[in-house]
């Protein structure tokens, strides 16, 4: 099953020739989440070739306008392509009145309702579950209140070896049981330990996405072991004094959140427009986390299953 994470801005404040502002999908058993909305959102959708239908939820980090601007288009436009199905958008307050004013001028007869969680960005919470998919909020510490995003997949059900159902022969009654995790008694009166006959498809995955943050080891600590970690990373190292001001990170701030959380990979995005070839931010936080890289737009990272 599908773990991936499509990146549709890259750039800080504003657009620029070739980066949009910040936007992701994230696409688990291909359910699709819309992880902020820049402006030009729903351009690069298309671009990537993802049908903006198939978005479930969005999660909106802090209501800075290079994290928003894009949505309230991407709203009429969904009503355009005939959705009927709920839209809910997971955002700090005080969106709700945002969305008020944009659907009474703009989208009064919506074919689909829209539905507005606000997220508390001091706590580390469960923001929403599925049979799947778990996403909590990590707390995040920038000018305005701010959360990043944790979707961590749900423990898969045990499967039962085929080579052991025909070595004992085991009946459904016995499989169902193996599969809820006890161990199975044969006919026989022998116990085969549970161990024995079963084994999980794959471990959980998980994606952190901390958008603009100074470090912080808390946010870091909530993700830890998160298998795939995106982390801003404004500014080069030679101005951390601009980015502890302005609520934002370094190339090695990024890198040192993934080295504490123990991610597997790490990527870099958010990028000041003064800067013309992200390889550079990139090299600097692989001295410290060599498995670093950039947030290419339309570039699709994929967790891959771990047995």
């Amino acid at each position: 099953m599908s773990f991936s994470i499509t990146i549709l801005g890259s750039s800080s404040a504003k657009p620029t020739v070739d980066r949009h502002p910040s936007a992701q999908i994230v696409n688990v058993h291909e359910q699709h989440y819309l992880v902020d909305a820049g402006e030009g959102v729903q351009q690069q959708l298309i671009r990537a070739g993802i049908n903006p239908l198939k978005i479930r939820e969005v999660f909106i980090s802090h209501l800075h306008g290079d994290h928003v601007f894009g949505l309230f288009p991407l709203l009429s436009t969904l009503g355009l392509y005939g959705r009927k199905t709920t839209l809910r958008i997971h955002a700090p307050a005080p969106f709700g009145e945002l969305l008020d004013v944009h659907l009474r001028y703009f989208d009064r007869e919506l074919p689909y309702p829209v539905e507005w969680s606000e997220t508390d960005t001091t706590k580390h919470a469960l923001l929403m579950e599925n049979r799947t998919l778990e996403v909590w909020s990590i707390p995040l510490r920038h000018r305005v209140p701010c959360a990043g995003f944790l979707f961590r997949e749900k423990r898969p059900p045990l499967n039962v070896e085929k080579y052991q159902i025909e070595r004992y022969g085991l009946s459904i009654a016995q499989i169902t049981a193996a599969k809820r995790g006890e161990d199975v008694r044969l006919d026989t009166g022998e116990v085969i330990p549970n161990a024995e006959l079963t084994y999980r498809p794959y471990e959980p995955r998980s994606y952190a996405y901390l958008s603009d943050t100074n470090f912080s080891a808390r946010a870091a600590n909530l993700c830890r072991g998160v298998d795939l970690m995106y982390h801003e990373a404004t500014y080069a190292a030679a101005e951390r004094r601009a980015a502890k001001e302005r609520g934002h990170s370094t190339t090695l701030d990024a890198a040192k959140a993934a080295l504490k959380a123990d991610a597997g990979r790490l990527v870099i995005g958010h990028y000041s427009s003064r800067y013309k070839d992200e390889q550079v931010l990139v090299d600097e936080a692989r001295t410290i986390f060599p498995e670093t890289y950039a947030a290419e737009e339309r570039t699709t990272f994929t967790i891959e299953k771990q047995r």
